[in-house]
């Protein structure tokens, strides 16, 4: 095959996702003090992205190096199950967060534990099961005419992955809206009861809503073209809008590691420790609640 630009952009970005959430699941599996309910759930955003990252890769080795319809319905698969882990672990990282702030009092309690398995138990159960649907036979190589826009997957499934994804975005923009109006609320009472100055609240406040902003932002700038495009399009639809809506969906496995690990103070001071070549699992952590990060 003729090598394309778009293919090659896509395995370079896999290469930086890849490597970049490595850092990341490589940091929270050897420290025994990340073992909190929002490390398991970033952990779990990590190695969905390293999957997605992983995919992008093999995908471009096998259609121009190992040609096979077999092997591109594994890499479909895999796609398929990394980037829907991806996005639920988004979801489960804001039901983390406003469970953190609506339930302040009992979210460090062994529910919280058992609620965040019982959140990565069924996060993996549904992406696999997803994923699985290609290799187990819905696939349109033996049919063209049902191909999505994305090859081999049917356009029915594209469809349903399209509307699970402007779902979970519905939910955390509900939740997120929910977790302003509490830090809002907490910012007032706090600046009432400490006799802060109303400026003081206001930049507190200003300051959640840009974490916020940002967060929705970049999810929803890389990931709703591609899903508004899956609604509409079809296999006659030009590859160009394919790509031109895939690759942005792709940043957000990249950008994910920077907003939601590589702020964490914690994780900084792992890497700052095995970058002085002085790391310590025994390292003291300052328990956080997943509404500071």
């Amino acid at each position: 095959l003729a090598l394309n630009p778009w293919d090659v952009v896509l395995c370079i970005s896999g290469t930086i996702i890849s490597c970049e959430n490595a850092i990341v699941v490589v940091v929270i599996f050897y420290t025994p003090a990340f073992r909190a309910p929002m490390f398991l759930l970033i952990g779990s955003l990590a190695t969905a992205d390293l999957l997605a990252g992983v995919g992008l890769i093999l995908h471009f080795a096998f259609v121009y190096f190992i040609p096979s319809e077999a092997v591109s319905l594994l890499t479909a698969g895999l796609l398929v199950t990394s980037f829907t882990a991806s996005v639920c672990s988004l979801l489960t990282i804001t039901i983390d967060r406003y469970l953190s702030l609506y339930n302040a009092l009992t979210y460090y309690s062994e529910r919280t534990v058992t609620r965040t398995y019982i959140m990565l138990i069924l996060t993996w159960g549904a992406s696999i099961c997803y994923g699985l649907l290609p290799v187990m036979g819905w696939n349109c190589l033996k049919e063209p005419s049902a191909c999505s826009i994305v090859k081999p997957l049917t356009r029915n499934h594209l469809l349903i992955l399209s509307v699970s994804f402007l779902a979970v975005f519905a939910a955390m923009l509900q939740l997120y809206v929910q977790i302003c109006r509490i830090v809002c609320r907490h910012a007032q009472q706090i600046a009432v009861q400490r006799h802060f100055l109303a400026s003081s609240h206001y930049v507190t406040t200003r300051k959640g809503i840009a974490t916020l902003a940002v967060i929705l932002g970049t999810f929803a700038s890389c990931w709703l073209p591609f899903a508004v495009y899956g609604l509409l399009g079809d296999h006659r639809s030009p590859a160009l809008y394919t790509y031109a809506t895939l690759l942005p969906a792709t940043y957000n496995s990249m950008l994910n590691p920077v907003i939601y690990a590589f702020r964490n103070q914690e994780i900084q001071k792992v890497l700052w420790a095995v970058c002085c070549g002085c790391f310590s699992s025994a390292l003291p952590f300052r328990s956080r609640s997943p509404s500071d990060v």
